[in-house]
């Protein structure tokens, strides 16, 4: 292994000794060797099964059968959530087929930024995690499992459900993903019509038109923001079955890959010899793994967030250093839009998870010794990919090389030497870069702050053409507290257009971007936030802001002592507490962690 791998390793293991002991200690405690509906009462029975067949109630009524939970994110307005429709009745055909039975447990809410973006939904989206991952252990809390199986693609949903599943660590569980959608028009000509439509070039139809091109199927959308990135790390967690990550839907392949998963996790109730707890699968080497899956493929900065999350839901205290440092290990080997032309489909077609797994592993870079939902060979499953031979599911070794060496590059000829995303730090805080996705000649930027606290004004004042110049754009009061910490991506096409007519430009806040921004370069999730008095609410217009993203460094220009000697200017808005249903989550923003440890409410944080 990599030194520094196993140096980060070692130290999050230390440092979550305490917490992580009590948490497995917890999940041991309450596993059992029998089905977990032995013990309830006959009335409480009676209700979990009376909407049964006669048949399964009998194979309940008894104790040699294991039951599987179904959480399901299904809904039809989000493209890769329709595919899940079908899906809780071909789990069950398959289990009961595999001698067992399966109900749906219940249902989760899933939200799409794509569909929210830049409205006043988004300010919903980063707390649906939490809501999704307390929805998720109502569902199971009905306690009539002895295993589970999660249906969930986008942003916020895996997480959730992931942060959920670890509520019942005891129980094994399969995550089921649904696929991407197949490649419309490029991601380069997408963005190239919303940088046309924000200077007029193009009117609303043409720009509909260009988005209906690219978001045109059911399936997951093609670029490589969260909601991709979640799949990649489900895969490299080992929650996936191998190579199932970017199958598209509705193909014979995917059906067979999701029978699959039914009768995988009936393998590993404590009712057989195989006991696998979801507790024991994300373990401190799994989480190090999604952090350097992350990093090689330049995913998506929502996670620097949402592991930390999940981390912490197994006992395991990882933070933004263990990300920084794994950076400096780890090179940049993917290349997916927004960090390259190609999609989720070029890259699954270069060779995909499973030529990235054996890359990483052949070189020491990723711990091979996992317990996985596949054989228990661990990591070394993940270098073979399924196929369909004369209707039969096999997985058989992946290509030794990348098809596609533009696409799914080597460590020994990386993109970039470093991972892609770093920790920046500095006099205004400490946030995240995806540096991945900036060209080099746009890394470093100084140039005056010009200071909003609502996106729809700097949008104004570009409208009104005020921002034809160097700056800095300063967007406040964005994070968890202040009003959900709403993703800012709606700003990224008119900075693309003042960066391409040659102006300087970056965007500093405690908000966040789209797992599928890039090229701006971009400073974000900045700690302290400023509803919390974060140094960000004491910029002015005019300040000059210096960002660096090779060194990691941003800062305001001005002596020390005089910066810190500054009164932080209040919130020139308020209007984002009401309407839409954010009146509902007052508590949620009072109680949200800092970016830096989860931005979650699920957590008590020293």
């Amino acid at each position: 292994m990599h030194p520094i791998i196993e140096k980060v390793t070692q130290e999050v293991i230390n440092r979550s000794h305490e917490t992580r002991s009590r948490y497995l200690n917890y999940i041991n405690s309450i596993a059992k060797k029998e089905p977990i509906r032995s013990g309830m009462g006959c009335g409480n029975l009676a209700h979990g099964f009376a909407a049964c067949s006669a048949t399964e109630k009998a194979d309940l009524t008894g104790i040699q059968k294991a039951n599987i939970g179904i959480i399901t994110s299904y809904n039809d307005m989000l493209s890769a959530h329709q595919p899940y429709k079908d899906a809780p009745d071909m789990l069950k055909t398959a289990i009961r087929e595999a001698g067992g039975v399966a109900q749906v447990a219940g249902g989760v809410p899933a939200m799409c930024d794509g569909i929210t973006q830049g409205q006043a939904g988004m300010e919903l989206s980063l707390f649906s995690r939490d809501l999704i991952a307390m929805a998720t252990a109502i569902g199971m809390s009905h306690n009539m499992f002895d295993g589970a199986l999660y249906l969930g693609v986008c942003d916020k949903i895996v997480p959730g459900l992931l942060i959920g599943a670890l509520s019942f660590g005891h129980l094994p569980a399969v995550f089921v993903p649904a696929g991407p959608m197949p490649s419309g028009i490029t991601n380069k000509e997408k963005a190239r019509a919303r940088q046309a439509y924000a200077v007029g070039k193009i009117g609303r139809k043409e720009l509909l038109e260009a988005e209906s091109a690219s978001y045109h199927s059911l399936g997951t959308c093609t670029f490589y923001g969260t909601a991709n990135s979640n799949q990649m790390m489900m895969e490299i967690m080992g929650l996936h079955l191998p190579g199932s990550s970017f199958v598209n839907p509705y193909t014979p392949l995917r059906d067979e890959l999701t029978k699959a998963a039914a009768k995988q996790v009936l393998k590993f109730t404590a009712l057989g010899d195989d006991y696998r707890p979801i507790a024991h699968m994300v373990s401190e080497k799994a989480i190090i793994n999604a952090v350097i899956g992350l990093l090689a493929t330049g995913g998506s900065t929502n996670h620097t967030m949402h592991l930390i999350a999940i981390a912490r839901a197994a006992g395991i205290v990882l933070n933004w250093d263990d990300f920084d440092t794994l950076s400096k290990a780890v090179p940049l080997i993917a290349k997916i839009y927004p960090n390259g032309p190609a999609d989720v489909n070029h890259f699954h077609a270069a060779g995909g998870m499973g030529v990235l797994i054996a890359e990483l592993l052949r070189n020491g870079l990723l711990h091979p010794d996992t317990v996985t939902v596949a054989d228990q060979r661990g990591m070394h499953s993940y270098t073979e990919e399924p196929k369909l031979i004369d209707g039969v599911l096999r997985w058989e070794k992946v290509s030794e090389t990348s098809l596609d060496t533009e696409v799914l590059g080597t460590i020994a000829k990386p993109f970039a030497t470093g991972g892609g995303l770093h920790v920046m730090h500095g006099n205004l805080g400490r946030g995240i870069s995806k540096l991945s996705a900036v060209s080099e000649d746009h890394q470093i930027v100084e140039a005056p702050a010009v200071v909003f606290d609502d996106q729809e004004d700097m949008l104004s004042a570009f409208k009104r053409g005020e921002l034809e110049k160097d700056f800095v754009a300063v967007i406040r009061y964005q994070g968890p507290r202040a009003n959900g910490m709403p993703e800012l991506h709606k700003l990224t096409p008119p900075l693309g257009v003042l960066q391409d007519k040659g102006f300087k430009v970056a965007l500093v806040t405690d908000g966040r971007m789209s797992g599928a921004s890039g090229k701006v370069p971009s400073v974000i999730h900045l700690c302290p936030e400023c509803e919390m008095g974060g140094p960000l609410a004491k910029v002015r217009n005019g300040d000059i802001i210096a960002l660096n993203l090779q060194t990691g460094e941003v800062n305001v220009v001005m002596d020390n002592a005089e910066f810190a000697a500054r009164i932080p200017l209040p919130k020139a808005t308020t209007n984002h507490h009401y309407g839409m249903g954010r009146e509902m989550f007052g508590n949620f923003r009072l109680g949200a962690s800092s970016a830096e440890t989860g931005a979650s409410n699920l957590f008590i944080v020293d």
